[in-house]
């Protein structure tokens, strides 16, 4: 194992099924000469070619429907959105063709699209720029929606979106691109499945249950947690749709008590999406009411402190866990 960045860890995985599959190739905005807006395909154009590296115009209903069209005559395209906020001007496409096709054609075309968008807030670009979106097109059937915390995962989940006959969105946060974690070396094969989590941190006080960039304020929390008594176990769901509910489930009958952490709004999220399920699937286990971790309801302000305190952060969900977590026998004595 070496440790890399996470925009190398995609590097790599993209790479790699390029060699091993002459029909995947890549289009977006700037992925040539450039490398795109986060450097993700930088070198490719030189390995690949034109052929298989193909500028676009800035157009992104265009690259989704690209994508899709080509898709359909045999290829496998990973498309580059240059951000999720973006991705909004191709959302007829990848919501109704893109999702749909599959379906409305008995089976005859399969759509192994991969469509890969940077999200979300904490660099300063805006309301326009900060958003995340994985729960309007986690809401849609036909598209599985992912968004890994790690370049283990970056890496490995990306492999196995690439070789997907469904349309897979690949959604990842802008704040990760330079975290580094351990990763199989390079030609080492190895894939992670899209449709398990996975425990980041055993516990058996509480169940964190989050996503993407909130998994590593979740740990952070956690281990603050441990300080007072408090054993949280971190579950990285990995994929938003689909959603591994029998580890949340699993993880729920040990600690019986639940927070979900999100950085997207809370009203219809992500987050309350997940706990009604737990509500509908686990009630009978829980024994106090689920916390529920988010955004500030609001457009992402472009002020660096004003963005900072609209953003979730790790005191928020130590604050979440300590109100529903009974303290610990002994916890304050002497105080």
């Amino acid at each position: 194992m070496r440790t890399i960045a996470y925009r190398d860890a995609l590097r790599e995985a993209i790479r790699e099924e390029m060699r091993r599959d002459e029909r995947v190739y890549i289009l977006g905005e700037d992925i040539a000469g450039y490398g795109g807006t986060y450097s993700v395909t930088k070198g490719l154009f030189e390995e690949f070619g034109a052929k298989r590296v193909k500028d676009t115009p800035l157009a992104e209903e265009v690259i989704a429907g690209a994508a899709i069209g080509s898709a359909i005559g045999g290829l496998r395209p990973i498309a580059e959105l240059m951000t999720a906020n973006f991705s909004l001007l191709a959302s007829d496409q990848i919501i109704n063709s893109l999702a749909k096709f599959h379906y409305m054609f008995g089976g005859q075309s399969k759509l192994p699209v991969v469509i890969r968008m940077p999200g979300g807030g904490g660099a300063q670009r805006g309301a326009q720029h900060s958003q995340m979106l994985e729960t309007m097109y986690a809401h849609i059937p036909g598209l599985k929606v992912v968004m890994p915390a790690t370049p283990y995962d970056a890496k490995g989940m990306l492999k196995s979106a690439i070789r997907d006959d469904d349309p897979v969105l690949f959604i990842e946060h802008e704040l990760l691109y330079s975290v580094k974690g351990e990763v199989p070396d390079e030609g080492e094969e190895y894939t992670v499945p899209l449709n398990r989590g996975i425990v980041r941190r055993e516990g058996t006080d509480v169940t964190i249950v989050t996503f993407s960039r909130m998994v590593h304020l979740s740990l952070q929390a956690a281990e603050e947690l441990a300080k007072e008594g408090i054993q949280a176990e971190v579950i990285d769901l990995r994929s938003v749709r689909p959603i591994d509910l029998d580890l949340v489930l699993d993880s729920l009958r040990k600690t019986n008590r639940v927070v979900v952490a999100e950085e997207g709004w809370k009203y219809y999220g992500t987050g309350q999406g997940l706990a009604a399920l737990i509500y509908e699937y686990g009630f009978d286990y829980l024994d106090a009411p689920i916390g529920h971790v988010a955004g500030k309801d609001v457009p992402m302000p472009y002020s660096k402190p004003l963005e900072q305190a609209a953003l979730p952060t790790r005191d928020d969900i130590i604050a979440a866990v300590k109100a529903i977590v009974p303290a610990p026998a002994g916890a304050g004595a002497g105080a």
